[in-house]
């Protein structure tokens, strides 16, 4: 009942957020997407991530092997949903993305905040750079077609993610005062993430649900599994192991569904994997806290 009681009290805030963004949109009331989006990911999200990765006090070799783990764990992940889609004769530019890149900054840092602390949400935050960079050089460039590099050094998030590196590797830190500014700009980015993750969610047409169903739960399978094997592999303690796990089975981001109506990808089957995994994390996220915490 105790450990019931321990999940259900760090996975609650997390969806009670993204309902309340949900029935905001039910109840009529102005929700303004576009803006959000952009102020979240140019201007909160960035200096959430600079911000943790200056002050992170994870040991170097510790993020060192979280780094190569989220990395390794990510390519397993790529090299089976790529399979699976090939076997499954489904079109890659729609579905291949979706299937690899979780909701680990909506979802993800606020579940590792809430489970795990402010160290989690270090860890968690090496694994969402990771994810970051990853997306917007390979996801962009399976959605699309090809790739630009000058579109991923002009993504803030990249940029903030090196910088907040550099710092980190050099013990650098930045003035007291442009700190707590940048520190205040970057605690907006969870509720406001989560908020949003409901609107869009609310606002989602959807057909074909049995297909991203069992899609969906095959992602969770495949995220587990090879999350587990990476962190078995460099040796991770049992936190960062635990937020790699949790971070890489997050369900489908919307940016996934915003990323192929940008790239005239088939939009609509990914709306159907946003809402179903998103549906089915309400189940398995916490059964995943409970043997990982």
């Amino acid at each position: 009942m105790n450990m019931i009681l321990t999940v259900l009290n760090i996975t609650a805030p997390v969806f009670i957020l993204a309902a309340i963004g949900f029935a905001w949109v039910k109840l009529g009331f102005e929700y303004r997407v576009e803006f959000v989006t952009r102020l979240t990911m140019t201007l909160s999200v960035p200096c959430l991530i600079f911000v943790a990765l200056m002050k992170t006090e994870i040991e170097p070799e510790a993020l060192a092997a979280l780094s190569l783990a989220s990395l390794v764990a990510y390519l397993i992940v790529m090299a089976v949903s790529f399979a699976l889609v090939k076997i499954a004769g489904l079109d890659i530019r729609t579905f291949l993305a979706p299937l690899v890149f979780g909701n680990t900054g909506n979802l993800g840092l606020p579940l590792a905040l809430f489970a795990f602390g402010e160290v989690g949400f270090g860890y968690a935050v090496v694994v969402f750079a990771v994810m970051a960079i990853l997306s917007f050089t390979i996801g962009v460039w399976i959605v699309s077609g090809g790739g630009s590099l000058k579109r991923v050094v002009q993504e803030p998030l990249v940029g903030a993610t090196l910088l907040g590196a550099l710092f980190l590797w050099q013990g650098w830190q930045t003035p007291m005062v442009l700190t707590n500014t940048l520190e205040l700009i970057g605690q907006m980015a969870i509720p406001i993430m989560l908020i949003t993750l409901g609107v869009a969610v609310a606002r989602l047409e959807t057909k074909a649900m049995t297909q991203a169903m069992w899609l969906s739960v095959i992602k969770v399978i495949i995220c587990v599994a090879a999350s587990w094997a990476a962190a078995a592999w460099f040796g991770l303690d049992p936190v960062a192991a635990a937020v790699l796990i949790v971070q890489i089975a997050t369900p489908v981001a919307v940016t996934s569904y915003l990323l192929a109506e940008k790239y005239g990808a088939d939009a609509q089957p990914v709306a159907g994997l946003v809402v179903a995994s998103t549906l089915l994390s309400v189940v398995y996220l916490p059964i995943i806290l409970a043997f990982v915490i």
